[in-house]
C-alpha cells in the first residue's frame, strides 16, 4: 500500500487521533516538512514518542517530486512538472507580477513584486472543453488534499507564494472534499494564505457551487462562462448540458446572497464563435444583476489540430467596451506572458515529449489583486 503524504491532513489527524496524540502536533511537523522538504520524519523534533513509528510507518514528508521548471525567456513565468507518486505528472505555473504597473481608477497603483500559483486538482479532466488541452488528456484520477498542498510546497522554494489560483489541470469542484481539505491547510499554520487570495475556477457545478458559502465562505470563486447562452455553451462545453445555464444562474444568485462577494466571470474569446458585438450584449443582460468582474481570456492555440482561432485584439476591444460601457460592468483583458513555455490558460497538458520543444503560452492578470 502506498504510504500517504503527511499534508493529507485529514488523514494524519485521524491517525493521531486513534493513537491518542494530540493533533497540534500535525501543524508543526508540516512546518518541518515545509523548510526541510528532503527530510526524514523521524528528523521532525519534540513529538511524543508515539508518533515516529506511525508516521514512518504510513505517511511520507513528500509524495511527489519536482521533475522540472522551465523559466518564460522574461523569468516571470515558471512552469513546474511534478511526478506523483502513481507515475502520473501535474503542472502548475508561477507567475509573478509587480502591482505598482498600471492604474486603478486613472491613479498609480500601491504594491510592489508578489507570485501567484496557478494549481491542479485533477490528472487530466472530465470536462472535455474544446478549447482546453488538458481535456484531450482525459481524466487520469483526483489528486489529494497532500498532493495539491504540495504544490505549494514545491513553488515556495522557488518563490514566496502570496495567492493560490486553482485553475490547473482538472475541474477543482469535482474533487471537492480533497479541494476544500487543501484550501484549509493552506489559509492555516504555516502556510497561512488569506483565504481572499485564494480562487477557486469552475465550469459550473451547481449542487458543487451551493456547497461553498458553507464550506470556503471568503474564498474567490471564478466560472468558466465562455458563452452567452446555453447552445454557444454546450458547443465548447460539451459538460454544460448538465449544468443548464438557467440554473447555474440561480445558483450563483444565491451564493451571492450567502456570500457578499462578487464572482470572476471568464469568458474565452473564440474567433467567430462567441466574440461579436450581439455576444456582448446578450452577456452584459445575463450578468447586469449580478456583482461580477468579467475576464476576457485571449485564445491560447494548443497544438495544430485546434479547430478555433484567436479573437483580433479589435474585437476583444469592442466586447470590452460594450460590457463597460453600456452595462457598467467591470471587464478586464488577461495579460500575456511566458509565450515561451505553454504555461497558459487551456494549454497545460502532461505530455513530456512536447516539453522538449517550445509552445505558446499567456497568463492571467491576477484576479485576486483587482480592486473590487
Amino acid at each position: 500500500m502506498a504510504l500517504r503524504s503527511v499534508f493529507d491532513g485529514g488523514a494524519l489527524r485521524t491517525e493521531f487521533e486513534s493513537a491518542g496524540i494530540s493533533p497540534h502536533f500535525v501543524p508543526l511537523i508540516w512546518k518541518y516538512v515545509l523548510h526541510n522538504p528532503g527530510c526524514e520524519l523521524s528528523d521532525v523534533p519534540s513529538l511524543p514518542s508515539a508518533a515516529y513509528p506511525l508516521l514512518s510507518s504510513k505517511f511520507r514528508p513528500l509524495t511527489s517530486f519536482l521533475s522540472s521548471a522551465l523559466d518564460s525567456n522574461d523569468r516571470l513565468t515558471t512552469k513546474l512538472l511534478i511526478r506523483l507518486q502513481n507515475g502520473n505528472s501535474v503542472e502548475a505555473v508561477i507567475m509573478r507580477y509587480d502591482t505598482r504597473q498600471g492604474k486603478y481608477d486613472g491613479k498609480p497603483r500601491s504594491g510592489g513584486p508578489r507570485s501567484t500559483l496557478c494549481v491542479s486538482s485533477q490528472v487530466g479532466c472530465k470536462m472535455g472543453c474544446k478549447f482546453c488541452a488538458t481535456g484531450t488528456m482525459g481524466f487520469k484520477n483526483n489528486l489529494s488534499s497532500g498532493e495539491i498542498v504540495e504544490q505549494l510546497v514545491h513553488a515556495s522554494h522557488i518563490t514566496h507564494i502570496r495567492n493560490v489560483v486553482f485553475m490547473g489541470m482538472g475541474e477543482p469542484l469535482n474533487n471537492y472534499a480533497a479541494l476544500v481539505e487543501a484550501i484549509q491547510i493552506m489559509t492555516g499554520f504555516p502556510f497561512q494564505l488569506s483565504p481572499k487570495k485564494i480562487t477557486v475556477s469552475t465550469v459550473g457545478i451547481i449542487h458543487a457551487i451551493n456547497k461553498l458559502p458553507i464550506d470556503l465562505p471568503t474564498v474567490n470563486l471564478a466560472v468558466s462562462l465562455h458563452a452567452p447562452d446555453q447552445d454557444i455553451r454546450c458547443q465548447i462545453m460539451p459538460a454544460a448540458r448538465a449544468f443548464p445555464l438557467g440554473k447555474l444562474m440561480d445558483a450563483l444568485q444565491t451564493y451571492q446572497k450567502n456570500t457578499q462577494q462578487k464572482v470572476f466571470v471568464e469568458y474565452i474569446m473564440l474567433d467567430g464563435v462567441n466574440d461579436h458585438e450581439q455576444h456582448a450584449h446578450q452577456l452584459g443582460k445575463l450578468l447586469v444583476t449580478f456583482k461580477v468582474v468579467v475576464n476576457l481570456i485571449p485564445f491560447n492555440p494548443i497544438g495544430n489540430s485546434s479547430c478555433f482561432r484567436t479573437s483580433s485584439e479589435e474585437n476583444v476591444r469592442t466586447f470590452q467596451k460594450v460590457l463597460r460601457g453600456v452595462y457598467n460592468i467591470r471587464t478586464t483583458i488577461r495579460q500575456e506572458m511566458g509565450q515561451d513555455i505553454s504555461g497558459a490558460c487551456g494549454q497545460l497538458v502532461v505530455n513530456l515529449a512536447e516539453q522538449r520543444s517550445a509552445g505558446g503560452a499567456s497568463i492571467l492578470k491576477d484576479i485576486e489583486d483587482l480592486h473590487i
